[in-house]
């Protein structure tokens, strides 16, 4: 277990300044936040440590910028955060100034500040060592609080906490860590995984590891394809890895009954919306037509051992859910991953397309943990060590 911010003792926050990595990557348009979601996400750690009198300074990454860039500036988070909080955030627009270690000294108690947008130093994707010194003088203590960046290996993620000590998870972090490793290492059972999404290849690494932990493997998505074609089924125009169709051969006399395929899909000719679709057997998928999502009898059959299972993770949709009708497994698995919530199974959605197809049916409330990191929780579920979890002090 890592070292969560909990375990600092009061004395060691007042007046000390807090470095909190955050993840502030969130959509902006028009110079306004369009989704705060990871905003909001953050906020009790935050709040945490303004209570207890620190002075917190934030970091963040935003987009990919190839360098400073006016459009991919955190001042509009910033000014959420100053919404959501009902208190003043003071922006510091260049970490490397030297006065900028002055403003976060200055910072009253309970003050709270927002640094630019790391990705601006070149350094910051690199790792590098003096990007992470400036970082760290602009904090007393370090706490990671943004699972989803902490699968990279970067300044202000994996050097930093190096620095600057203690270097402890946020609890947002506390939170991803304890759900997603619950689900690996101790899980009540049955445990079923969900897996959707468009490709095979993505996911191997992850059917790898859950394959020995879970009773069931539900797949969806383009990906089943791949698995209909290594039984030797016609799949039309659908979307096939063929150079992995050997390997989900090889999966499936691996897993045998574990492994569970759609019974059917729902085929169209081609990708839009109100296209004539209908839905067949998954052994009669004409030549000309591609499957897009699951039929109704594999929702029926997901379903219901979805709300079998005491432990349920699901990464990845069932069809290409931002053009309906294909969107119709995906919200299924949602509403059944709903129902065995509140039938007590521990329900975790990994993050990605899937946590956003929960937020589109209004189902967040609804599940035990909807992760903010997409590609985090899949190279987690994945069994792969994460850089910035790995740099923050064992408890």
């Amino acid at each position: 277990m890592k070292r969560s911010l909990r375990s600092v003792e009061a004395a060691a926050l007042d007046g000390r300044r807090a470095l909190v990595r955050v993840d502030f990557n969130c959509p902006v348009k028009d110079g306004v936040v369009s989704d705060n979601t990871r905003i909001r996400a953050s906020l009790p750690t935050i709040q945490f440590l303004r209570d207890k009198g620190a002075r917190v300074v934030l970091l963040s990454h935003l987009g990919r910028p190839k360098g400073p860039d006016p459009k991919q500036s955190l001042r509009p988070c910033a000014a959420e955060l100053e919404r959501l909080m009902g208190a003043p955030v003071t922006f510091i627009a260049d970490a490397l100034a030297a006065e900028s270690v002055t403003v976060t000294k200055r910072l009253a108690r309970g003050g709270v500040a927002v640094v630019e947008n790391t990705r601006f130093h070149p350094g910051e994707e690199k790792n590098d060592p003096d990007l992470a010194k400036a970082f760290a003088a602009l904090g007393d203590f370090y706490v990671n609080d943004a699972f989803g960046s902490a699968h990279r290996a970067h300044a202000s993620t994996e050097a930093v906490a190096k620095l600057l000590k203690p270097a402890v998870s946020g609890f947002l972090m506390e939170k991803e860590l304890q759900y997603l490793g619950a689900a690996l290492e101790n899980p009540k059972r049955p445990f079923v995984a969900v897996l959707g999404g468009a490709k095979v290849s993505g996911k191997i690494d992850l059917i790898e590891n859950l394959l020995p932990r879970v009773d069931e493997i539900l797949i969806g998505g383009a990906m089943a394809c791949t698995f209909f074609r290594a039984m030797g089924l016609e799949t039309g125009t659908s979307l096939v890895e063929t150079d992995r169709v050997e390997m989900a051969k090889a999966l499936i006399a691996k897993a045998g009954p574990r492994l569970v395929l759609p019974s059917g899909a729902i085929i169209a000719q081609k990708l839009e919306a109100g296209v004539p679709a209908q839905s067949v057997p998954r052994e009669r998928i004409p030549a000309g037509w591609a499957m897009f999502d699951i039929d109704p009898g594999s929702e029926k059959d997901f379903a219901a051992r979805i709300t079998r299972a005491k432990t349920v993770v699901w990464n990845g949709p069932m069809g290409v859910f931002e053009t309906p009708p294909f969107d119709h497994g995906t919200l299924a698995v949602a509403h059944a991953m709903a129902a065995a919530t509140e039938q007590g199974a521990i329900t975790v959605v990994g993050g990605g397309d899937s946590a956003a197809a929960v937020a589109q049916a209004g189902l967040e409330s609804r599940m035990s943990h909807v992760s903010t990191g997409g590609g985090a929780s899949l190279e987690f579920l994945e069994g792969k060590v994460l850089p910035g979890v790995a740099a923050l002090d064992d408890a």
